[in-house]
């Protein structure tokens, strides 16, 4: 039987939900525009000052490095108490998670450094990570075959002596096109005669290494999400010492279930927060808009949006909190189904709000005047993120048929 759920969060999660609340009120909210603004008119690909600013207002309130559960390192969160914290930060995509040290990917590639990482990888790149002196990317899928089913990666780990010699080309490989990237968590195929999931490895690599080249970055229907960027990535005889493995050969599907179940939390949480503003957005809109003589907030298909978007989002935030609840207390293995579920549900979601907030804003809807077109790009991406549905709900479906009735 799955466990009682609590909807009262404990003292701990309240104040920061408190805390995390008033400053993105004070700090966050107020700064959006200059963001947009620090980001078109400066060097696109260099930090933006106005979050390295918040950064040190998030650090000095303790509002750092949240997401880490059951860890020395983080708040000692559970997923269950991080998922309204992440929430909340995915109130003002895509810059505030990072204000916080709290942004996808080094967010999943501390869990992997902390779990499977050795006291010396942890010292070199752990610890710059955690006190965000550094950014970090996940370079796994690939352009030439279909990375839905990680078993198809063609990359190499060869092992020569005491190194192993690196060969691939990824893409997607998001915050790469930062210049503070230092570190690319690789998985490829280091044991080919091996069985079917223990082929693959996920490796170290310092950007910096010989035979590492950024291609390109890839615009998201049309936003390039600079400084972060999504990076196209050459690894042509990239030669790094056998201690960079992690956790060992073979290890690379163990590695990633690890780290994408928490993950698959995070951005389900920050996608609800998006839909929430969205819905705040469109009852703010439509209140103020008059056609046809009287509020857009009187017409019955505007009521009715209104009305679904709430149903909508308060569902997705059930399974999720339910999808984190099952993780916290019997593993993340008995929570595979609803992890599947929210990964579809959540996106999905989002996306329908947007796109009725979008409506109600008109032209204004689809412009740059209103951040909806962006967080209805970012939305589409998380359909794919992470597998995409159809991989999903083949994995839903297997487990119900596998169940005895």
């Amino acid at each position: 039987m799955p466990p009682t759920m609590h909807f009262e969060h404990s003292p701990k999660v309240k104040d920061l939900q408190a805390r995390l609340t008033a400053f993105m009120s004070a700090h966050v909210y107020p700064n959006e525009k200059r963001f947009l603004n620090e980001v078109e008119t400066g060097d696109r690909w260099q930090p933006i000052p106005v979050i390295e600013e918040l950064k040190e207002k998030a650090r000095g309130e303790g509002l750092w490095n949240l997401f880490l559960p059951e860890s020395e390192y983080g708040a000692g969160l559970t997923n269950t108490e991080y998922a309204p914290l992440c929430e909340i930060m995915g109130r003002a995509m895509p810059f505030a998670p990072e204000i916080f040290n709290c942004s996808a990917p080094d967010t999943g590639n501390m869990e992997v450094l902390v779990r499977y990482g050795t006291a010396e990888q942890k010292r070199q790149w752990l610890e710059p990570l955690l006190a965000g002196e550094i950014r970090s990317c996940f370079a796994m899928t690939e352009p030439d075959v279909a990375s839905s089913d990680a078993t198809n990666i063609q990359s190499t780990i060869t092992r020569e002596a005491d190194d192993y010699v690196i060969n691939g080309r990824k893409w997607w490989t998001s915050g790469a096109g930062d210049p503070r990237c230092r570190i690319a968590i690789f998985m490829g195929r280091s044991s080919p005669d091996a069985p079917k999931h223990k082929q693959q490895s996920m490796i170290l690599v310092p950007m910096a290494t010989s035979g590492v080249r950024v291609k390109r970055t890839l615009p998201v229907f049309g936003f390039d999400d600079a400084p972060h960027g999504h990076a196209e990535i050459v690894f042509d005889n990239v030669r790094v010492p056998a201690s960079n493995m992690l956790l060992g050969e073979g290890r690379g599907f163990e590695i990633a279930q690890g780290r994408l179940g928490p993950g698959r939390i995070h951005h389900c949480m920050r996608v609800i927060g998006v839909a929430e503003r969205a819905l705040e957005m469109m009852c703010t809109r439509v209140k103020n808009r008059v056609a046809f003589g009287r509020p857009l907030a009187e017409q019955g298909t505007i009521r009715a949006h209104i009305a679904e978007s709430r149903i909508e989002i308060e569902q997705a935030r059930l399974l999720t909190l339910r999808a984190a609840c099952l993780m916290d207390t019997l593993g993340n293995k008995a929570a595979r189904s609803e992890i599947a579920q929210i990964k579809i549900a959540a996106p999905r979601m989002a996306l329908r709000v947007l796109d009725r907030a979008i409506q109600a804003h008109g032209g204004g809807g689809v412009s740059e005047d209103f951040p909806l077109g962006q967080w209805w790009a970012h939305a589409r991406t998380l359909r794919i993120v992470d597998g995409p549905d159809e991989v999903h709900l083949e994995a839903i479906a297997k487990m119900e048929l596998a169940k005895e009735y």
